[in-house]
C-alpha cells in the first residue's frame, strides 16, 4: 500500500476557491464501508457526541531565494530556528562550509553541514526581519511559483501560532461558517499546536527516517479533552499532525499538558490510545502521513479507498480532497 502509482494530473496544483467544496470520502473502519460526499456536509456523519481537535500552527514564509557571492542562485528552506540568528535549513544549490549569500539587506553564511543533509546557517537578521524575505513554502509536487492566493489558502482559517514549514492540510477545508454550523450542533472544538517540519514532509526510506517535531498542549485543553473522553465522547483528530501530538501526550490513561518535542513514529501495529476518528487528505506514497492513516484504518481498506479515489479522479495531496475515517 505504501507504494502506489498516482497519475500526475490528480496532484492538485491550485486550491479550490470554496474550501468546503472539496470532495469527502468517508471510511468506516468496522464495517469496511466507504461513502462519498462533500466536505461541507461532514456534519451529516457526526453529532454532539464528537469533539474535534485542530492544529492551530501557522505556516511561516520559509522559502528564500538568494544569490551566492559567486552569482549562483540557491533556494533556502528554513527548518528550525536555533537562536536569534542561526537556523537549521535545507539548501537547493551547491554550497559548502562558509559559503556566503545575500538578498538585498539579507546576508547569510553556511556554518555547518549535518549528516542528515541539512545545514546550519547564520543570518544577519532577526526572526521578524528574516521572514520578510521569505515566501510560502509550497511543496515540491506543486509545480508553480507561489502567488498571493497561496498566502490565504495554504493556511487554515484558524492558524495562530507561527512555526510550520508546511500546512496542516486536513484543516484547509474548514471555513468559519462550517465551524459555526458544527458548533451549533453541539460539537466541541479544541486546539493544540504541532509545528510541521522536515520530519513530516520528507519521504521515508524503508520505513525509517522520522525525526522530531515541536508541539504544545495547554493545561486547559488537556483537562477539557480528558473530561470529554471520560464522558464517552469521541475524539476526532483533524490531520496526522494532531494525531501525533495527542498520542504523544497520552500517559497513564489521559492526555497530559505538554510543551516539547515528539519523535513518535506511528505505523501499522500501533495501538491508538486516545483518538476515535481522523480527518485527513490523500497522501504521498511512503510518507509518514500514509503510515498513520494505514495504522488507524487498516491498510486493506485504505488501499481500496485510494483505488476508488484514483478511479474517480479525486484531487490528491496538500490542495486535494478529504477523507474522514470513523
Amino acid at each position: 500500500m505504501f507504494n502506489f502509482d498516482l497519475p500526475k494530473e490528480l496532484i492538485a496544483q491550485y486550491p479550490l476557491k470554496e474550501r468546503e467544496k472539496a470532495r469527502l470520502m468517508v471510511v468506516y473502519r468496522e464495517g469496511k464501508k466507504i461513502e462519498e460526499n462533500i466536505f461541507e456536509n461532514i456534519g451529516d456523519y457526526i453529532d454532539d457526541n464528537y469533539v474535534i481537535v485542530l492544529n492551530d500552527t501557522k505556516v511561516i514564509p520559509a522559502r528564500i531565494i538568494c544569490k551566492k557571492q559567486t552569482g549562483g542562485k540557491i533556494e533556502i528552506l528554513l527548518l528550525e530556528r536555533l537562536n536569534e540568528n542561526r537556523w537549521s535549513v535545507l539548501i537547493k544549490g551547491k554550497v559548502k562550509d562558509r559559503t556566503k549569500f545575500s538578498k538585498e539587506k539579507l546576508e547569510g553564511e553556511v556554518v555547518e553541514k549535518k549528516q542528515n543533509g541539512s545545514f546550519i546557517v547564520e543570518f544577519n537578521l532577526n526572526y521578524e526581519e528574516l521572514l520578510k524575505y521569505g515566501d510560502i513554502p509550497l511543496p515540491p509536487y506543486i509545480k508553480r511559483k507561489p502567488t498571493n492566493r497561496d498566502k490565504i489558502y495554504y493556511q487554515t482559517i484558524y492558524a495562530k501560532k507561527e512555526g510550520s514549514i508546511a500546512a496542516p492540510t486536513a484543516g484547509l477545508h474548514f471555513t468559519e461558517s462550517l465551524i459555526k454550523n458544527l458548533k451549533n450542533k453541539g460539537i466541541e472544538f479544541y486546539y493544540i499546536t504541532l509545528h510541521i517540519g522536515w520530519s513530516s514532509i520528507k519521504i521515508l526510506k524503508n520505513g525509517k527516517g522520522i525525526g522530531k517535531e515541536y508541539f504544545e498542549i495547554s493545561e486547559e485543553t488537556a483537562e477539557r479533552l480528558n473530561d470529554s473522553k471520560s464522558k464517552g465522547k469521541k475524539i476526532i483528530a483533524v490531520g496526522t499532525s494532531t494525531v501525533r501530538a495527542l498520542e504523544s501526550a497520552f500517559e497513564n490513561g489521559k492526555i497530559r499538558p505538554y510543551n516539547g518535542y515528539t519523535n513518535l513514529f506511528i505505523k501499522p501495529g500501533y495501538n491508538f490510545k486516545f483518538i476515535d476518528a481522523l480527518i485527513t487528505n490523500f497522501h504521498l506514497p511512503n510518507s509518514t502521513h500514509l503510515y498513520i492513516v494505514c495504522a488507524f484504518a487498516g491498510s486493506e481498506i485504505i488501499e481500496k479507498a485510494y483505488k476508488i479515489a484514483i478511479e474517480k479522479k479525486y484531487r490528491f495531496y496538500s490542495y486535494g480532497d478529504s477523507m474522514m475515517i470513523i
